[in-house]
């Protein structure tokens, strides 16, 4: 076997061979590999060699990708008995994913130590990233008032750019400036595929998040509900944080939702809902008496946050859910979906007034109820004539 480092190291022409399943090939491979299936290839190396020598020559050695390693290791024994310089991959694709979600180079070219990567991510929050995301999670937190004295947080993480950037964020809060609260990364693992959780895991520790897990069978639960399956996950896992954070001890739960969630959402209410309302910055659970959650990234720009990531070479998964198999780098991508539909709605109007972003924000705290037919408060309708 060798490692993901030694192939790399391993300058000469080489030939990469994934020999797991097709459909994990297509959904993501290691750069430059080819595909052939191991049962495919074990017939093939005992039934037609010379076929396989026209393809592969015995002058290039040969590199196996599979899942763990133990499946390449053994048809590398295989090729190494026909002649073949071939080795299995250490650890198989699971390695070759946290190499590229932990593996970095500072400027390319420089190998640095995982305590300096740190600092460097945490430096770009407060130095590089300090107007567009530092400077309004803060204002966030003093305009809303989402902390208090003697808060324990929850803080959520799903795995995506968002929650892992809140994360540190609280952390950046906890180092540099207020220090009334305690917090709890809380991860809620629903039923995620191996590989997908393995990748919240593996950033968890390159962005020395110290996390705490618990699982639940919500996945399972949903997949045969065929009308509205996403609402009924969403309701199921904010009960289970909320649930787990007040045996925590937690008061609230932290969500990492940010300003285009917000602008898409009041457009999303009006255009297929047909009322007017926000995601508002923090609400007190109906549920679960004392708790609140609480938006701090609520005044922050997702291509702040896209920047942040690119800039210190960050990788996180987008979309974990099972009914959709996802990739664990690639994501979900939303198509077809409504948000979806509002979002690239919203990037059109846009181009025509770089004020529409904001005036969708602004529109919910500028609401004249002298000028509405009718609005709700507290579950009861008042319509315009009540004092007309």
């Amino acid at each position: 076997m060798r490692t993901i480092e030694e192939f790399n190291q391993d300058v000469r022409e080489k030939y990469l061979i994934d020999i797991r399943d097709k459909d994990s090939y297509e959904k993501e491979t290691m750069p430059g590999a080819s595909h052939y299936y191991w049962e495919d290839l074990e017939t093939v190396l005992e039934e037609n060699e010379e076929q396989f020598t026209k393809d592969y020559s015995k002058e290039i050695p040969i590199y196996l990708l599979c899942y763990t390693g133990q499946k390449g290791d053994d048809i590398a024994d295989v090729l190494e008995s026909l002649g073949f310089e071939a080795y299995s991959i250490d650890g198989g694709f699971g390695a070759y994913l946290r190499w590229k979600f932990t593996g970095y180079l500072k400027d390319d070219i420089q190998p640095v130590s995982h305590e300096e990567r740190v600092k460097d991510i945490e430096r770009s929050i407060v130095k590089k990233f300090r107007k567009p995301i530092w400077r309004k999670f803060t204002q966030a937190l003093n305009e809303y008032e989402l902390i208090k004295d003697g808060d324990k947080i929850a803080v959520c993480i799903s795995g995506g750019k968002d929650s892992m950037l809140m994360a540190k964020l609280f952390q950046e809060l906890k180092k540099h400036g207020r220090n009334n609260f305690e917090l709890v990364f809380l991860v809620m693992n629903p039923g995620y595929n191996d590989l997908n959780y393995q990748v919240i895991v593996n950033n968890a520790e390159t962005l020395d998040i110290p996390i705490t897990v618990f699982k639940t069978e919500i996945f399972d639960t949903v997949a045969d509900i065929e009308e509205s399956p996403c609402y009924l996950c969403a309701r199921m896992r904010r009960g289970y944080l909320y649930s787990k954070a007040k045996e925590l001890g937690c008061n609230k739960i932290a969500l990492g939702h940010h300003y285009d969630d917000v602008i898409e959402t009041i457009l999303m209410g009006m255009l297929y809902g047909a009322q007017i309302q926000t995601m508002m910055p923090k609400l007190h659970s109906t549920n679960f008496e004392g708790m609140e959650l609480i938006r701090p990234m609520y005044l922050i720009r997702e291509a702040d946050i896209i920047h942040w990531k690119e800039y210190n070479k960050l990788e996180f998964i987008q979309c974990a859910c099972r009914l959709t198999e996802s990739c664990a780098s690639c994501g979900g991508t939303e198509k077809g979906s409504k948000r979806a539909e509002i979002k690239q709605l919203i990037k059109d109007l846009t181009k025509v007034s770089p004020y529409i972003e904001k005036n969708i924000f602004r529109s919910v705290e500028n609401v004249n109820l002298e000028t509405v037919i009718a609005y709700k408060k507290d579950g009861v309708k008042h319509v315009f004539l009540d004092d007309y």
